[in-house]
């Protein structure tokens, strides 16, 4: 280890790799935008970081470094509503928040349903400060009624398809996208909302619904659609990954299809395992809508208890920027969505970590290897020769949420004001800085 041709070096850190069981203070050596070495010898790294500019030098000591995070669920509203967000400022929020890979969804204008707009994704995201993974559409401008082109969708870079925000409510559609998607091994997201019965809702039914007088989705909309497609994907073998699952049903749902083998992967997303629909009544704060809806204190115990079980199997945020005036109206007429990426890993460890249901590894493995393996992405780990994504988190870090700081484009956060614990330090991207909290 001659140490004068290396890119970044980072020394003194808990490295945690939950893929390689890896979990002890090292130093990681980066070269050429990889890495190249991770030793626990001291006397060696002492000898080599001597050699090494200060520029070159990153103290982690107090802190972890881990594989850079990853986010399967994503939007950043590029093409269309770039006042929303854009490719570009929605990875500078991603890199913020510790995330060095994310992935967005299709629901745009127009729909990520064939190959040029794919492309443009892809081209937009070349100089952004996370690597883009793009999920296509299942059906053409996700209305449900036509599988869109998968294999073209696939051939251009799309790594699973979505029609997130709607669901497939035609099963025959469904199944023959599951039949598809497994000819090329990717998974299918199912948005799990029977429309039928959540029409016209704008929070979760229950008791809270009716004392505030607003059509509420009942959690069966979700558990019903949620055990149609795993059951569809037990019928054609496929891959089902369930989004951002919200009730205890569907937790139930996702746990016993895993134990009869089914290939059933899901994820969860911070505010549902933070807070309830009893937080609408008290400021009727629009940022509180969002779909799924908040539901109950029971529901957000069944969450956490999937998370500690395994049944979840990812920590997703799904960041859906809204531009201000769309959400300064009356809560029944704001669209549904919260911004997510640059609190999510704050409420991990201030919610979960914090209060013992995970541990560091635990929840690591939940925003790197987990989505990298349902995803087949690059990443997810430190491994020798694998791209130098990493993430520097400070532990102890203690901070408010604070929309002046935030770095997406829209500012529609439930959670500003909220005092947090645990904060990234570094976001290094193929061994390029990308974010340094200062």
């Amino acid at each position: 280890m001659s140490g004068v041709d290396y890119d970044l070096v980072i020394t003194g850190g808990r490295v945690i790799d939950p893929a390689l069981g890896f979990g002890r203070e090292a130093d990681v050596y980066i070269k050429a935008g990889k890495i190249d070495e991770i030793t626990t010898d001291v006397d060696k790294s002492a000898r080599a970081v001597a050699k090494l500019p200060g520029d070159k030098i990153i103290d982690a000591s107090g802190s972890l470094v881990v594989p850079g995070l990853i986010d399967m669920h994503v939007h950043l509203r590029e093409p269309g509503r770039e006042d929303k967000e854009t490719i570009v400022s929605g990875c500078r929020a991603a890199a913020a928040g510790g995330f060095t890979s994310v992935c967005c969804m299709p629901n745009t204008d127009p729909v990520i349903d064939n190959q040029e707009t794919v492309k443009f994704v892809l081209s937009r995201a070349e100089e952004a400060d996370a690597n883009v993974y793009v999920i296509g559409a299942i059906t053409k401008m996700s209305k449900g009624r036509e599988l869109a082109e998968i294999g073209d969708l696939v051939k251009a870079g799309a790594v699973a398809i979505s029609d997130d925000g709607g669901f497939v409510q035609n099963p025959e559609i469904m199944r023959r996208a599951l039949e598809y998607a497994r000819m090329f091994d990717i998974p299918v997201i199912s948005h799990a909302e029977d429309r039928f019965l959540s029409a016209g809702a704008v929070m979760n039914e229950s008791f809270q619904s009716s004392r505030l007088g607003m059509k509420g989705s009942p959690a069966v909309a979700e558990v019903i659609a949620v055990l149609r497609d795993i059951k569809l994907a037990e019928f054609v073998g496929g891959r089902v990954h369930i989004a951002h699952v919200s009730t205890a049903g569907a937790v139930g749902a996702v746990r016993a299809a895993k134990a009869e083998g089914v290939y059933a992967t899901a994820e969860a997303c911070p505010h549902h395992f933070t807070l309830t629909d009893e937080e609408i009544g008290k400021e009727f704060s629009t940022s509180l809508r969002v779909n799924p809806p908040l539901r109950t204190q029971k529901d957000v115990e069944a969450v956490i208890e999937g998370l500690v079980d395994g049944t979840i199997d990812c920590i997703a945020s799904d960041h859906a920027p809204h531009a201000e005036e769309e959400k300064d109206v009356e809560f029944d007429q704001a669209p549904p969505g919260m911004i997510g990426l640059e609190t999510t890993l704050g409420l991990v460890k201030t919610r979960l970590i914090d209060r013992g249901y995970l541990n560091w590894a635990d929840a690591i493995r939940k925003m790197t290897y987990n989505p990298a393996r349902i995803l087949k992405l690059p990443g997810g780990t430190l491994e020798i020769g694998s791209a130098a994504d990493i993430t520097v988190i400070d532990p102890e870090y203690r901070w408010t949420v604070s929309e002046k700081k935030f770095r997406s484009k829209s500012k529609n956060s439930p959670f500003v004001g909220w005092k947090l614990k645990g904060k990234v330090e570094y976001t290094i991207l193929g061994g390029r800085v990308v974010f340094q909290n200062k």
